[in-house]
């Protein structure tokens, strides 16, 4: 099951994310989003971070806005942000779990921002909880999906913009292995049974003579009329 492989994840990482050592070149889609939501933030009353893994971004951003919450449908990644907030002492973030499968614990047009950092694309299908005039904002790479979700549930002033120039490269195939295994639903490539699979990734990923991966992300925005 997907969700076993989030679990699975937080345990062994402490949260969503890869400890795989790299370098990006370019301008990065990961970047640009930061750099846009913080400047959205500052006169939003109420941001939901759909789809927050372990919380850590959701932490990063709670400075720019009066408050933040932050859902997953991990149970092991919602107790890791919990943990961290804890830790923090950061007083206007809480966390909880929650599924965008079945209706969202929020109330109608609790929010004024959604945004969706790689998270469930599905959040776009609730737009109930964002009030009229307000912004739901992500970065993923199913574009075509997203564009049609928003179409479908009545945005307007839809934007999107790819950023598909900036390389990340890893020094080495240890490394490289790190970053593939933490791509959901992946087999665990550090295995030593997993190496002729290993073998062939790197040799589909050489740019420059070296292992990398060219980013193919769309920054999406849109607005509840």
């Amino acid at each position: 099951m997907v969700m076993d492989w989030y679990d699975m994840i937080a345990k062994r990482n402490g949260g969503y994310k890869n400890n795989a050592i790299s370098t990006t070149i370019g301008i990065s889609g990961e970047q640009v989003f930061e750099e846009q939501l913080i400047s959205m933030l500052s006169n939003r009353n109420a941001v939901l971070d759909a789809g927050c893994g372990h919380g850590e971004f959701t932490l990063k951003m709670a400075k720019h806005t009066k408050s933040i919450i932050g859902f997953d449908n991990s149970n092991e990644l919602i107790q890791i942000a919990i943990n961290l907030l804890l830790e923090s002492k950061i007083s206007n973030v809480s966390f909880i779990y929650a599924t965008t499968k079945t209706k969202l614990p929020f109330e109608d047009s609790q929010f004024d921002l959604i945004y969706d950092r790689r998270g469930p694309t599905s959040i776009i299908d609730h737009s109930r909880i964002l009030r009229s005039g307000g912004v739901i904002y992500g970065i993923h790479m199913d574009v075509d999906k997203v564009f049609q979700k928003l179409k479908h549930n009545g945005y307007v002033d839809i934007e999107i913009n790819d950023y598909n120039s900036a390389v990340t490269y890893y020094p080495n195939e240890d490394e490289f292995a790190k970053f593939l295994t933490c791509i959901p639903g992946n087999p665990d490539y550090t295995l030593p049974e997993n190496s002729d699979k290993l073998k062939q990734k790197v040799n589909e990923n050489i740019i420059d003579n070296k292992i990398g991966i060219r980013e193919e992300k769309y920054i999406w925005k849109a607005v509840k009329p």
